[in-house]
């Protein structure tokens, strides 16, 4: 274990017993071949000494950590799909396999993906592609460059099980992989017992939550409403952070959501190619219920489900007013989201958003690469010689970029020591649409070639390290 952090084991889920979780045995795999092992949040929870027999026993095997939780467990919950109740899903190919503290004393859980059947698999067969293990470590750690709450990919083994998929060439290769994540309650989670007219079960959930994620609610009086409270106010940062990441989750079911409001599960995920706000990332969604611009309107209305599975043990009047909480916060939120992005100070709310508008009417007319024009920009003003010599200048120009310009470089630089980072000097940024993804993913594919990969994760690592928009922002960091 971590000298720096010491490994603090503290499974507290399995207590609350067999209503919310069935104890169930990980797959046995025949191939243990690591792909990814995320060393430094392994030190922020105490296992970044694992050797690499210690590191297939836990998290290809899922052998339990010591002292930690003695089996895994699929959690039980429901969930709205594309807004259609869904009372037949839980976990269906992953458990929770431990959970631990970290160097801050918060309780942290490690969740599988592809580690085997459990009761919810209905006709699945629990596992998971190679290609969707590397497609969520990229989501994953450009999200955390990018400044948004999101679980970590903490380890990845591909297992030499060939898969059958009807959306990808097959047979197609598979893997396990565990994440770390700050809470497994889901809003489902609640609608499950809500929906089984157990408001014992629910109370149990919500004393749960606030002792281990909102302990500051202790002696709350309403305690349902003071906890939707709090998860209104996460998950309108998340929504903000997805915005000003130029992020399409694709998928944002009740399941797909969780009380302390970060971001995980990445499925047809696709980062913005240039401002779109019908941009969709699943080509199920035919709809575009969950384009990019109806993301804030898609965890509103799932906040909305969990409520009505709140209302069965609180206050109708009072969760209303929790939930009428969300429009403001998010505003404020967004507005703080992009500021931190283009590493602006505020200038008041009402200028803030003007500055905001301009910018995306001249993202929306000059149809720039989205992330280019944050990296050309950060710190405002202070980027001008950047980005006027770089190799968009000559799109910086014409009536809707004045518009923005002139406002933006109102805004006082709040990091301009940045700029000296190696990032900033680089042309081009690090980006990660769709074409990036497939490009990495082709060349190990056709040739088992991981470098493409292993450079990708070095750029995001340098994004991270020179954006630095993870302080103070998130809440969760080593």
């Amino acid at each position: 274990m971590s000298n720096k952090t010491p490994y603090t084991p503290d499974p507290r889920f399995m207590a609350l017993g067999p209503d919310f979780a069935d104890p169930v045995q990980p797959a046995a795999f025949p191939a243990a071949i690591e792909r990814f092992w995320n060393t430094r949040w392994a030190g922020a929870v105490g296992l970044d000494t694992l050797d690499e027999a210690a590191r297939i026993a836990h998290f290809q095997r899922f052998e339990p950590l010591p002292d930690n939780q003695p089996e895994p467990l699929a959690m039980r919950y429901h969930g709205h799909q594309f807004r259609n109740y869904n009372p037949q899903i839980g976990d269906g190919r992953g458990f929770l396999f431990a959970q631990l503290r970290d160097g801050q004393g918060r309780l942290l859980d490690l969740a599988t993906k592809g580690s085997g059947q459990t009761p919810w698999s209905r006709s699945g067969d629990g596992r998971l592609t190679l290609k969707g293990a590397v497609r969520e470590i990229l989501a994953a750690q450009m999200l955390e460059a990018l400044g948004v709450y999101t679980s970590k990919l903490f380890a990845v083994f591909e297992t030499g099980v060939p898969l059958q998929r009807h959306d990808e060439p097959s047979p197609t290769r598979s893997a396990v992989m565990t994440r770390l994540g700050h809470s497994h309650l889901r809003f489902g989670s609640f609608q499950r017992q809500a929906y089984e007219q157990a408001p014992e079960r629910i109370t149990a959930l919500v004393d749960h939550a606030i002792a281990q994620y909102y302990p500051a609610l202790e002696g709350s009086e309403d305690r349902p409403a003071a906890l939707l409270e709090a998860v209104v106010a996460a998950n309108a940062r998340l929504a903000a952070s997805w915005m000003a990441a130029g992020f399409v989750h694709g998928v944002l079911n009740t399941d797909n959501l969780n009380l302390t409001g970060e971001s995980f599960d990445y499925g047809p995920w696709r980062f913005l190619p240039h401002y779109d706000p019908g941009f969709t990332a699943a080509y199920f969604d035919e709809n575009g219920l969950y384009a990019y611009a109806r993301q804030p309107e898609a965890v509103f209305w799932a906040l909305q489900q969990l409520a009505g599975a709140l209302s069965l043990v609180g206050e109708r009047e009072s969760l209303e007013a929790a939930l009428n909480t969300f429009p403001a916060l998010y505003r404020q939120a967004l507005l703080d989201a992009f500021l931190a992005r283009f590493g602006i100070a505020s200038r008041g709310d009402e200028n803030d958003e003007t500055m905001l508008r301009a910018f995306l009417g001249f993202m929306l007319a000059s149809r720039l690469p989205w992330e280019a024009v944050f990296f050309d920009w950060f710190c405002g003003a202070a980027s001008m010689g950047r980005a006027m010599q770089g190799p968009r200048a000559s799109a910086y120009d014409g009536e809707a970029f004045q518009a923005w310009h002139d406002l933006l470089i109102q805004h006082a630089p709040l990091r301009p020591e940045r700029l000296d980072h190696a990032l900033f000097q680089r042309t081009e940024p690090v980006a990660m649409t769709i074409d990036v993804v497939e490009a990495i993913w082709a060349r190990i594919a056709e040739d088992d070639d991981w470098t493409a990969l292993e450079a990708a994760l070095a750029d995001i690592e340098m994004t991270r390290q020179g954006f630095d928009l993870g302080a103070g922002r998130t809440g969760f960091l080593p």
